[in-house]
C-alpha cells in the first residue's frame, strides 16, 4: 500500500527576514514556561481526562457520580482525577465523608470551550 503525503509549501529560495524573526525571538516566552504548556497539553490528550472535564464543566461531583456518569471504577476516576490536580486543572472540597471535584478556575472553562470551538470549525 503506498501512502501519499502532501508536500509543505515552502520558499523558493532562502531568505531570511531578520525583522520578523529577532520580533517573534523577543516576544517568545522562556523555555520552561513552554515546556510546562507542552505538559498541560498532555494532560489534556488522554479521552477519559476529557470526559472527565467535560462532567465537571457541567457540575461538581464526586468520584462516586463521575464513575457511574463514565462506566468506570472509582479507582480509575481517582487516579485521573490526580493528573488533572496536579496539572492544577481541577480542585476539590470535602462536604462531610464526600469529597467534590470541579474545575480550578475559569481558564479551564475557556480553554475546554475554545477547544470545542476549533474542533467544530471543519
Amino acid at each position: 500500500m503506498t501512502k501519499k503525503f502532501n508536500s509543505i509549501e515552502r520558499c523558493d529560495f532562502n531568505v531570511i527576514h531578520e525583522d520578523i524573526v529577532n520580533q517573534v525571538r523577543d516576544k517568545m516566552p522562556q523555555e520552561e514556561s513552554l515546556y510546562d504548556l507542552a505538559e498541560l497539553f498532555k494532560v489534556f490528550g488522554d479521552s477519559t481526562r476529557i470526559r472527565i472535564l467535560w462532567a465537571l464543566h457541567e457540575a461538581e461531583m464526586c468520584v462516586c457520580d463521575i464513575a457511574v456518569l463514565l462506566n468506570m471504577t472509582q479507582s480509575a476516576i481517582s487516579h485521573q482525577l490526580r493528573v488533572l490536580k496536579q496539572a492544577n486543572l481541577v480542585k476539590n472540597r470535602k462536604e462531610g465523608k464526600v469529597v467534590y471535584y470541579s474545575l480550578v478556575d475559569d481558564h479551564v472553562r475557556e480553554i475546554f470551550d475554545q477547544g470545542l470551538i476549533h474542533i467544530n470549525e471543519k
